[in-house]
């Protein structure tokens, strides 16, 4: 029923401005959604299972439209490329970068920090879009080791 929710959720957003549906919009969406954080490349592996004539470019020209109509969001998690997600997946992505381990933190932990650049610079943080770099607990430990 997911699926079909998005398929009819795509259409309307696409229909609503003057964009039609197509295979590969309606592919590259279910793999963002069956992937939950993939790179382009990821999501095009995952569409060539099932329509192997569609190449990268397509992918990435499908990936920054959806983003552009709040469908996904891309998040840099690192020096590579971006990593996307489905707009409902919301949370920090913690990044070692001396092992390259990714966690997931609730937005929430970071509403103080929200609170204090809204009120000090007014500025809004998007909490939901962001990737903290640092070092994780297990390479710590070894660092004192």
């Amino acid at each position: 029923m997911a699926g079909v929710e998005t398929a009819r959720g795509l259409r309307k957003t696409l229909h609503d401005r003057g964009m039609r549906m197509t295979p590969q919009r309606q592919l590259v969406l279910d793999a963002v959604k069956a992937l939950e954080h993939a790179t382009p490349e990821q999501i095009c592996a995952r569409v060539q299972e099932t329509a192997p004539t569609v190449n990268i470019t397509t992918i990435y020209r499908t990936l920054d439209l959806l983003d552009r109509l709040g469908l996904v969001r891309h998040t840099h998690l690192g020096h590579g490329a971006p990593s996307y997600s489905v707009d409902e997946h919301r949370h920090v992505h913690l990044v070692c970068h001396v092992c390259g381990s990714i966690q997931e933190i609730p937005c929430e932990l970071l509403d103080p920090l929200v609170g204090t650049l809204r009120e000090r610079d007014g500025f809004e943080l998007d909490a939901s879009h962001l990737a903290l770099s640092g070092t994780c607990r297990d390479c710590l430990t070894q660092e004192t080791e």
